[in-house]
């Protein structure tokens, strides 16, 4: 019997300061950290390479996919994610139609942002929805108000066609903070803000797979934080609607249950990829410290955006390129949905054809590329394993200085978040000084 060698037993294994022997040689004399360390804009050094000894003591490297802290993500069998397609509905009947002709395009997730909140009603609801099995596919709801007429309309309406509630997946996108950070005040006290949350999210725990509170973190993306801060103020902010909603008689399991997160995702290829597999390790260890009675429901449920801050008018067809590696990265870290912005979005209303090139930019990778095929499939990179590492503790680290400042509502009361955006954004805007679009 030929006893088969594997390629590599036939070369002897090289340490890691012969490797670095070799690249002092290289450089003649020049200073290794100087040349070849890079220092990332959120202040952290990143090594040109990584051995396994840098990933041996590193936490949870030995966890699988679908297991506590989900740093390696909440699939099992593949990485499967969610194609959205945004539709601004004024029209219901239109709204409608063009829905059902995006359904047979490949779209599997359908967001209506309702420009109208005086429209809602059952009437109108029934021409939204005709036709549209909303047990197969994903079905997200986003109007500045009316979010409690909206749930009971989804409620009813699914139960008359007999959807099998637990089949029923997507949210009701309710965000008070992100409304008051964006404008600098609600249309009612704070205080009562989070008593008509909380009793939205109460009301919709009989559809178990439908959230009502969409955190969206993309927000400070687009205002310039760079990539730890996104991910701190997101959690921070995730952190707050728990305490809130816990006070206001929830359980911990129901609220993590009910909160999405939406992460616009830059051109930081790695590091982005890295982000998300670090937003599921920090808020398990949040959601973790309310008790909950089952893991299960603290699992993170990430929704992603492709950034507007490195979108160019000048050349827009480049917008292609940026928002092609961009989903990329928001698939391969476990992104549940995304939304791919059309390439021409930052200087005009989209058309159908570049629509139709956003939606082909995730059906390539779906069905040609098979990126939805391996669950976590960056899992034992040298390199992402230790940017996951260095963006969890230096996004940790902020998030205890946002506490220790009282939480998040306090930190954005108080201008810390405002001014820790400005100084992130002027230095990606080549040093000057930036005006977010924070207002509190």
């Amino acid at each position: 019997m030929v006893k088969k060698e594997k390629l590599f037993d036939q070369f002897p294994p090289v340490t890691t300061k012969e490797w670095m022997n070799k690249i002092h040689a290289d450089l003649k004399g020049v200073d290794f950290n100087k040349k070849l360390v890079w220092e990332t804009n959120e202040g952290f050094e990143v090594k040109p390479f990584y051995r396994v000894e840098d990933i041996e003591n590193l936490m949870y490297i030995n966890t699988l996919p679908g297991e506590f802290p989900y740093i390696r993500g909440t699939k099992i069998i593949n990485n499967n994610w969610f194609v959205r397609q945004n539709i601004e509905v004024s029209d219901y009947s239109e709204a409608n139609r063009k829905a059902l002709t995006l359904l047979m395009k490949g779209v599997d997730s359908l967001g209506f942002i309702i420009t109208d909140p005086e429209s809602v009603s059952e009437k109108n609801f029934r021409i939204l929805l005709n036709d549209i099995n909303v047990d197969i596919i994903e079905v997200n709801f986003s109007c500045n108000g009316k979010a409690k007429e909206i749930l009971d309309l989804v409620i009813k309406i699914t139960a008359e066609r007999g959807f099998d509630r637990g089949k029923i997946h997507g949210a009701i996108e309710a965000d008070p903070i992100g409304r008051l950070m964006l404008n600098g005040t609600l249309c009612v006290p704070v205080e009562a803000g989070f008593d008509y949350l909380a009793s939205l999210t109460g009301s919709a725990s009989v559809l178990p797979n439908l959230r009502t509170i969409h955190l969206n973190a993309s927000n400070f993306n687009n205002a310039g934080a760079d990539i730890v801060q996104e991910l701190t103020f997101g959690i921070s902010m995730g952190s707050e609607y728990m305490t809130q909603l816990t006070e206001r008689g929830l359980s911990g399991d129901i609220a993590a249950s009910k909160i999405r997160f939406s992460f616009g995702i830059g051109s930081n290829y790695f590091p982005e990829i890295a982000k998300l597999r670090a937003a599921r390790l920090l808020w398990s260890v949040v959601t973790n410290g309310f008790n909950p009675a089952n893991r299960e429901n603290i699992k993170m449920d990430i929704h992603c955006v492709t950034s507007e801050w490195n979108k160019t008018v000048n050349d827009p067809y480049v917008n292609m390129l940026r928002t092609q590696t961009e989903a990329m990265s928001a698939i391969l870290g476990g992104a549940d949905s995304l939304t791919v912005e059309p390439f021409d979005k930052v200087f005009r209303h989209p058309d159908e054809f570049s629509e139709r090139i956003a939606r082909n930019q995730q059906l390539i990778l779906k069905e040609e590329a098979y990126f939805e095929k391996v669950a976590d499939p960056s899992a034992g990179s040298y390199y992402i394993e230790n940017l996951t590492n260095l963006i969890a503790d230096n996004a940790w680290k902020l998030f205890l200085e946002i506490e220790d400042h009282g939480g998040f509502l306090s930190s954005l009361k108080s201008g810390l978040i405002r001014k820790k955006l400005s100084e992130s954004a002027g230095k990606r805007k080549n040093g000057k000084d930036y005006e977010t679009k924070i207002q509190i």
